[in-house]
Order: C-alpha cells, then sequence, then structure tokens
C-alpha cells in the first residue's frame, strides 16, 4: 500500500499577535488510518452470518466506517493542531479557535481531504522584572483573648437554644408563631407558615416584622404591617405593602448560663479550652488567608506597574465582554456598584477595558513565569480540586466526574487557578515581603484597588 501524504500547513495571515494558518490532512492519510483501524478490530467484531474473526473488512467498513471515520476526524484535527503549533514553533496565549472548511459528509465518505482554519493569538516576547527587586507590604493581624471570647459569645448565642417562658417577648427571644401574609386581601404564596420560630433581632425576615412581636405572649393574635424591600428577590413583592395575621403559640428565652465544659461537649469538644483553642485557629486562618489576599493584590500591582508589552486583542476583547455582561447584569437588577451608577457608557466601558487589559496582562505575565520556573499542577492536585467542587452536589458525584471526564475545557477551568495561585506562593517567596501589624479591622478594611487576575 502506497504511503499516506502528510498534513499540509500553509500560513495564510501573521498580524501582530494573530496568526492564521490552513491545514490540510489528505483523504488518503484519513483512508489509511481508517484501514488500519478496521484492521485492529477485525479479529475481534462478531457479527450474525460470520465465524468470530472472519467478518470481511469491507463488510465492518459499511457498518462501522462511519462512525470510525468521525472519531479519527477528531483525533486527527487535535493531533494536527498540536503538530501545527510545534511546527511553527508557536506557543498560543489561548485556546486556537478551528474553523472547519471541508465538508464533513464528503470527508467521512472519504471523497474530500479535510481542511480546516486554525486561528491563534501567540504569547508576546518580553522579559519578566526580576523578582527580587520588588519589595510589598503584608498586613498582619493578631487574634486577640478579645476576639476569641467575642466568637464565643456568638458561638453560644446561636447554640444554647431556647425554653419556653412567661410574660412578654423581647429582645432576642424567640416567638413560635402561625401566620398568613396578604397584599391587598389576598394571600400570596411563600406568606403563610406555621410554627416558624422568630428571633427578634436577628434580621431574618424582613425590616419592621421582627420588631412588631416585641411585647407579645403566647396566645396572642397580631396583625404586622411591613413593606417589601426594593431589591426583595421575588419581583412580585417588591416594595409591595403587606399584612401578616400572626398568632403567637409561644414565647421562649435563650437558655441561661455561661459557656462551660458540659456545653463544649456537647459540641463535640473535649473541654471549654479546646473549643476556645479551635476558635482562635480559626480566626488565625481566617487572618492569614486575608493577609494573604491582601499581599496578593499589592504583588498584582507591583507587576502591573513594572509591565508593559503587547496585549492579544481577541484575549482582551473576550475578557472584556465577559466583565461587560456582568455589568450589564448588574445595571439591570439594580445592583451596579454605586460608584459606577453617574458615569456615562463610554466612561464606565473605558475603565473597564483597562481592567481587563491589566488580567490579560497578568494572566500572561504569571503563565511565562510558572514556565521559566517549571511550575506545574499535577493531575492528583486537580482531581482533588475536582472531588471537592463533586462533594458540593450530594447523590451527583459520578455525574460531575463524569462531566470533568467528557470535557477537557472544564479540566482547565479547574487547572487555571491552581495554577494561578501555585505561580503567585512561588513569586512571594521570592520578592521582599515586609509585615506590617495592622488591627483585624484595618485587615479587613474593603479598600479600593483595580481587580486583580
Amino acid at each position: 500500500m502506497p504511503k499516506a501524504q502528510l498534513m499540509q500547513l500553509t500560513e495564510r495571515r501573521s498580524e501582530g499577535l494573530l496568526r492564521v494558518y490552513d491545514v490540510l490532512v489528505p483523504a488518503s492519510e484519513l483512508q489509511q488510518q481508517l484501514n488500519a483501524k478496521i484492521a485492529e478490530v477485525q479479529p475481534r467484531v462478531k457479527i450474525n452470518g460470520f465465524r468470530p474473526g472472519k467478518v470481511p473488512a469491507s463488510h465492518i467498513r459499511k457498518l462501522y466506517g462511519p462512525s470510525m471515520m468521525q472519531d479519527i476526524i477528531n483525533e486527527t484535527v487535535q493531533k494536527s493542531t498540536k503538530e501545527s503549533l510545534d511546527k511553527v514553533n508557536a506557543r498560543p496565549a489561548s485556546e486556537p479557535s478551528l474553523d472547519l472548511k471541508s465538508d464533513i459528509n464528503q470527508v467521512v465518505a472519504g471523497q474530500s481531504d479535510l481542511q480546516f482554519e486554525l486561528s491563534l493569538e501567540i504569547m508576546p516576547d518580553f522579559e519578566p522584572v526580576d523578582l527580587k527587586t520588588i519589595a510589598i507590604t503584608r498586613p498582619t493581624a493578631a487574634v486577640s483573648e478579645e476576639q476569641v471570647d467575642e466568637a464565643l459569645k456568638e458561638l453560644a448565642r446561636q447554640n444554647r437554644g431556647f425554653e419556653e417562658k412567661d410574660g412578654a417577648a423581647a429582645e432576642g427571644d424567640a416567638v413560635v408563631i402561625d401566620f398568613v401574609g396578604r397584599i391587598d386581601g389576598e394571600a400570596f404564596q411563600g406568606g403563610s407558615a406555621n410554627d416558624a420560630q422568630v428571633v427578634i433581632g436577628s434580621k431574618q425576615f424582613i425590616p419592621g416584622f421582627e420588631e412588631q412581636l416585641i411585647g407579645a405572649k403566647a396566645g396572642d393574635e397580631r396583625t404586622l404591617d411591613v413593606t417589601f424591600p426594593e431589591d426583595y428577590p421575588v419581583d412580585t413583592l417588591k416594595g409591595k405593602a403587606a399584612a401578616f395575621e400572626t398568632k403567637v403559640k409561644q414565647v421562649r428565652a435563650p437558655r441561661a448560663g455561661d459557656p462551660d465544659d458540659a456545653w463544649a461537649s456537647e459540641l463535640g469538644f473535649d473541654s471549654l479550652n479546646a473549643l476556645k483553642d479551635a476558635i482562635k485557629q480559626r480566626i488565625e486562618s481566617d487572618h492569614t488567608q486575608q493577609s494573604r489576599a491582601k499581599a496578593k493584590r499589592a504583588l498584582f500591582d507591583q507587576l502591573d506597574t513594572k509591565h508593559s508589552f503587547e496585549l492579544p486583542p481577541r484575549m482582551v476583547e473576550a475578557e472584556f465582554n465577559q466583565i461587560w455582561r456582568q455589568i450589564e447584569q448588574d445595571k439591570a437588577e439594580g445592583r451596579l456598584d454605586p460608584s459606577d451608577a453617574d458615569k456615562s457608557e463610554d466612561d464606565l466601558r473605558k475603565e473597564y477595558r483597562a481592567i481587563a487589559e491589566r488580567r490579560v496582562r497578568l494572566g500572561l505575565l504569571l503563565a511565562e513565569i510558572g514556565r521559566r520556573h517549571k511550575i506545574e499542577v499535577s493531575d492528583q492536585e486537580v482531581a482533588q480540586a475536582i472531588s471537592v467542587q463533586a462533594r458540593n452536589f450530594p447523590g451527583q458525584e459520578r455525574q460531575i466526574f463524569e462531566a470533568y471526564q467528557r470535557n477537557p475545557q472544564l479540566v482547565a477551568q479547574i487547572r487555571a487557578p491552581i495554577y494561578e495561585e501555585k505561580v503567585v506562593d512561588y513569586v512571594l517567596e521570592l520578592v521582599n515581603v515586609t509585615n506590617l501589624p495592622v488591627s483585624r479591622e484595618e485587615l479587613f478594611a474593603d479598600d479600593e484597588a483595580p481587580a486583580a487576575a
């Protein structure tokens, strides 16, 4: 059998970072792969009317050829894409896009070559700054005994429970009620409940509801007049005045007593001190995460300031479009940031395009630093992250794993943030970091800063 012709690659366009190639895989090469696949499965094929392993290749081609060829085409496109990029020594800045030019039915039938257009933006050529020349400040906050005690009191308030009491309900008490809500005299869906426990002051109900239960006693009947907030999640209830016909069935007060070893034991700890240690560790973990987040923001500010290179336009446009879709959604739902409310659309577009450019610049920079220092994400790290995702969907874990197995793009979405954090950790070890002791309030202050990558 004559040897099949090889893949052909032709550069059709080269502008800035954009590269467009025409890729042709001859029909003869595809047919040779199909013949090889048929020969591979022929000894195992069982079809009525033929002895095992004796089904003619022509019959296998007739029955299974189209589906086999479709698999071959999919594999060939992926393989050809990689070979094409290796051939021209191109490092894509993002996933290449493919545009099939052939009639797929004719390709499957062996009547046409496989032709497709390969379009990509390559990595810009730049030199990352010497990381040891970067200096940042990392805020840190110690955990005080007062913080631990405050957290302990809050935990006790939430877990002490309630016990029935005589007399009127006060702030902090729980009131067990039946209620029916009406708007313009008509009961509405979701506005009724029996044996509902309302903790006065918890702000779990709409404004004004809990406060009107202060002073209520078991057996009382009250009508609570309230107005749903304008930002209420149910559109039909936004801003509507409602009257809740309420029957008080029980008033309950928080159980008395300070936290002690017995109470800590009910929560699964050996002693009250063990519970305090656990609370302190949790707060310290919160502080550490927030401290790192602010150090990362400061690092990104420095990296962004110290680098200027050509950005792939398609990447910037895709990033901007993603941001802008969220802005338009926020605007439609009345959730636009107050600082953006009075800005013109042109000003908003200019501001968020700059943010998109920053994100792309930092993303490419981190990718280049990771490449140069051989930072990689292992399959085990990806599998662990997928397991965490799967645990968020009890009973559907298997479907989640199968979805990732079928979709490489989903795996890439899992891998990307893991890779970024590994590169950030690596960089933070090299730059000059000065710890700055601050208060907890300062540590968690919502500083205004450009969006990170």
